[in-house]
């Protein structure tokens, strides 16, 4: 019970996290706020690509995550590519905000999307890291059984790869 209690407090947490980025607040540059009518922002990449102003949202997952097959099944090529990733971590300033513990990542033209530190969910159900890292799907596996993903904390953005059976975040794009 304490175990269940736990969980559900950290899941609650990241949605109180996650609530700023939730409502697409932060953006700035346009009098829209960036956000395009469709709820993407161009933040100027040099590709063209637009991120999407919030997370999605999963009705039966209290914290949003989502396995790989699952985004993949859901989202497609909507989910970004590595190169998507590396992209928006080397042309956008990465300022964390230690308040909502979330990066707001600005891209080249001063328009600017949060990402919040979710944490992720174990395979076997667990959830770790809320509040503290933030974890994001590619559309981009290494092999049969893992996937690249971006991550961060308080003084690091990286990309690296898991096993498909986590639960991460998943932020869109729209490719041009």
């Amino acid at each position: 019970m304490k175990r269940v209690l736990f969980l559900s407090m950290m899941c609650l947490m990241a949605l109180a996290i996650a609530s700023c980025d939730k409502d697409g607040t932060g953006t700035s540059g346009d009098g829209n706020g960036g956000i395009t009518p469709a709820g993407y922002v161009d933040l100027g990449l040099p590709s063209g690509t637009k991120w999407k102003a919030t997370n999605e949202t999963k009705s039966n997952d209290t914290c949003d995550f989502f396995t790989y097959d699952e985004a993949m099944e859901k989202f497609g090529t909507a989910l970004p590519t590595r190169v998507q990733l590396e992209e928006l971590e080397n042309n956008c300033q990465w300022t964390w905000d230690d308040t909502i513990k979330a990066y707001k990542v600005v891209g080249p033209n001063s328009k600017s999307i949060f990402l919040p530190a979710a944490g992720y969910r174990y395979c076997n159900g667990f959830v770790y890291h809320v509040g503290f890292y933030g974890y994001y799907w590619s559309s981009t596996p290494i092999d049969s059984g893992y996937v690249w993903y971006l991550y961060f904390n308080a003084g690091e953005v990286n990309q690296y790869y898991y096993s498909r059976c986590y639960g991460l975040s998943v932020r869109l794009v729209h490719n041009p």
